[in-house]
């Protein structure tokens, strides 16, 4: 009952302080939002409105279940989930976060998952999409595409290990017939796939309407987050408050040998991704420490990031503490990673006369030519393709509530 009511009182009074601290500072209030707003509707929304639809899509022609099947013998002995989590994994690497949230959200609703699978899947199935790992931090910030192999390679494979740390989480479910099957997986996929278009009731009108209004409505939840963490950030910023956190954290980077320079960069990391790897790249530290505390940023994901996810994962019975638990050791792995990753990806590339020269230029074409246009192009059209999205949401949206 104690603990009830402090924790109503400290909420309350939180609430409050942040209202008087926005009243405080109007004008760098609505700086910090406008920052927020620019980076959903130029690069967030038109990046993973296509990949929302399309798995809606994919999942409700039936899809989903049919790779599930063909991958359930990879998926449950390494990671101990069904075959489905290797849809969401693909998805989630290749959008970005919260996607692999809501795949896992929607997939435990429709009863594929059980609560602990889900649990364990959310866990490494969120990550951040190669477009900003290259195009934003890589490009945008350090001015050097090179380093976005390391930080993918980092981020990436540390999601892999926390799934296989993840994997000891929970007890062990008991595996139904089909699950137990051997040898006929093709063709059970295919059978399941056509139950499940069969099972799908609605026209193919109708379902990508939902579609639509489902992503949407997820994306919109995700701007409101970024422009509210974003003002929040700022704040924490003008009444020192983060200075005095970085005070406390620079001892700790003392422990693992960083510069206590990183200290502010990573206390804003903390809270949100692009803000606190944008500030790395301005220090005058190495850049070796830079790419250590970006690649630990991009593994916690922020809270902002966090906060998307435990809105999304509220919808259902999944629990929020594993997936920040994991986002821990996310951030302590790929840093970890990027140490010992630096000579082998990162110098040995550097240099012309190295054996693996045809490596660099490979990367170096890959990087320029393929994601850094991407991006900026993404950056140019992406506000004109969220007001068109936006108008398409309200006229079905509209429609709809004329129906009804």
């Amino acid at each position: 009952m104690v603990q009830s009511r402090l924790k109503t009182i400290l909420l309350a009074t939180s609430a409050t302080l942040l209202a008087v601290a926005l009243i405080s500072f109007p004008k760098d209030a609505l700086d910090a939002s406008k920052a927020g707003l620019s980076m959903w509707w130029e690069v967030v929304f038109p990046s993973l409105l296509p990949f929302f639809i399309v798995s809606e899509l994919l999942i409700g022609f039936g899809i989903v279940k049919f790779i599930g099947v063909l991958l359930e013998p990879l998926m449950r002995p390494l990671f101990r989930v069904p075959g489905v989590g290797g849809f969401v994994w693909v998805m989630g690497l290749a959008s970005g976060f919260p996607a692999g949230a809501k795949y896992t959200a929607r997939l435990r609703q429709e009863k594929q998952l059980t609560a602990y699978e889900a649990e364990r899947l959310v866990c490494f199935t969120n990550a951040s999409n190669p477009l900003f790992i290259f195009g934003a931090i890589a490009v945008g910030f350090f001015h050097n595409p090179q380093v976005g192999i390391l930080l993918a390679v980092a981020h990436y494979l540390g999601n892999i290990c926390v799934g296989l740390i993840m994997r000891f989480y929970g007890p062990k479910e008991k595996l139904n017939e089909n699950e137990k099957r051997k040898g006929t997986y093709f063709r059970e996929a295919l059978r399941t796939l056509h139950h499940t278009r069969l099972n799908e009731k609605r026209p193919f009108g109708k379902l990508l309407g939902d579609a639509v209004t489902s992503s949407i409505q997820t994306l919109l939840m995700v701007g409101g987050f970024i422009i509210l963490f974003s003002v929040f950030n700022r704040l924490l910023s003008l009444v020192n408050i983060s200075e005095a956190i970085s005070v406390a954290l620079s001892f700790v980077l003392v422990l693992f040998n960083l510069p206590t320079e990183l200290s502010l960069p990573l206390i804003s990391g903390l809270f949100e991704i692009t803000l606190g790897s944008q500030l790395t790249s301005q220090t005058s530290v190495t850049l070796l420490y830079q790419m250590i505390i970006t690649s630990f940023i991009l593994g916690f994901c922020g809270f902002s990031v966090q906060a998307q996810v435990a809105s999304i994962l509220a919808e259902t019975d999944i629990r929020f503490k594993p997936f920040f638990f994991a986002r821990i050791i996310h951030g302590f792995i790929a840093a970890f990673l990027t140490l010992i990753l630096w000579k082998p990806l990162y110098l040995n590339l550097q240099d012309p006369s190295n054996a693996n020269h045809s490596v660099t230029v490979f990367f170096q074409y890959h990087t320029e030519t393929k994601l850094v246009p991407l991006w900026e192009s993404m950056i140019s059209i992406g506000p004109l393709v969220t007001i068109i999205s936006l108008l398409i949401y309200i006229g079905v949206f509209t429609k709809r509530l004329v129906k009804n």
